[in-house]
């Protein structure tokens, strides 16, 4: 635009010129020297246009050439912020891809740790249990010896059955395997002959639980123990007593026959 408003400047000054020229030549007839003055002056105006013309033309493109390269490194520095930036995008974008691993592992590794609490409080956790026509919540560790006792006793090994179930009692006085405990127990010390202390675990059983399932055949025990204790009369009484609370039970029964026996 700045070019187009020079050029025709320049054209303008040229006409300008021409015109003075012209009218310089139609004066020729005032004479030779003055023709000669005129051409010269017209010739120092040109040189002098032309001059100021390849100067403002030079002042034009030097300003030019500044603008394009300001622009050229306003355009560098543009792409230069645009490579950090996208090199910035690349780092933020591979520290969230570690950050996200590492949330992943974080994640995996606390579903471990949770699945392994779980299993550590699962031992430890009661358990619910039916035995003997009850129903209680044990914990495991209190199971684990309650079961091992009455293997031992499986096994036949009365004497070691008494110091397992005697050690349970001991640690759990309060369990709910108690009155079943105290009933092995009772049965082991008739095994060994300990008819006293079998009679007392037998009545202990009764005295805490009187509905247990194994109640009539605790107290068919206890008139066999008066039996080999050759208290006949007590063995008769524990007989009818029997009779009387536990009237439907097969191990009254028993003892009906026994004492039709003993008449």
């Amino acid at each position: 635009m700045r070019n187009r408003a020079f050029l025709s400047f320049c054209h303008l000054s040229l006409a300008c010129l021409f015109l003075s020229f012209s009218g310089h030549a139609n004066a020729a007839l005032f004479g030779d020297d003055e023709a000669r003055r005129a051409i010269l002056d017209l010739r120092q105006r040109l040189e002098a246009a032309q001059q100021t013309l390849k100067t403002q033309s030079a002042e034009i493109a030097k300003s030019q050439s500044d603008e394009n390269a300001k622009l050229r490194s306003n355009l560098l520095e543009l792409q230069n912020q645009i490579e950090g930036l996208k090199s910035e995008q690349a780092r933020l974008r591979g520290t969230l891809e570690g950050l996200l691993r590492d949330l992943t592992d974080l994640q995996l590794k606390q579903k471990d740790v949770l699945q392994s609490v779980d299993t550590r409080l699962n031992k430890f956790e009661p358990v619910k249990i039916v035995l003997d026509g009850l129903e209680f919540q044990a914990e495991p560790a209190e199971k684990r010896q309650f079961d091992s006792a009455l293997a031992v006793f499986r096994t036949g090994d009365f004497a070691a059955a008494q110091t397992s179930l005697l050690g349970f009692l001991l640690s759990y006085p309060s369990s709910g395997y108690a009155s079943s405990a105290l009933f092995w127990l009772g049965n082991a010390q008739y095994a060994t002959k300990d008819y006293k202390e079998s009679m007392s675990n037998f009545r202990k059983l009764l005295s805490i639980a009187p509905l247990h399932t194994r109640a009539p055949e605790a107290m068919l025990a206890i008139s066999n123990c008066l039996v080999e204790l050759k208290d006949l009369k007590g063995a008769k009484k524990a007989m009818e007593d029997l009779i009387k609370m536990y009237p439907n039970s097969d191990a009254a029964q028993t003892a009906k026959d026994r004492l039709s026996r003993m008449k």
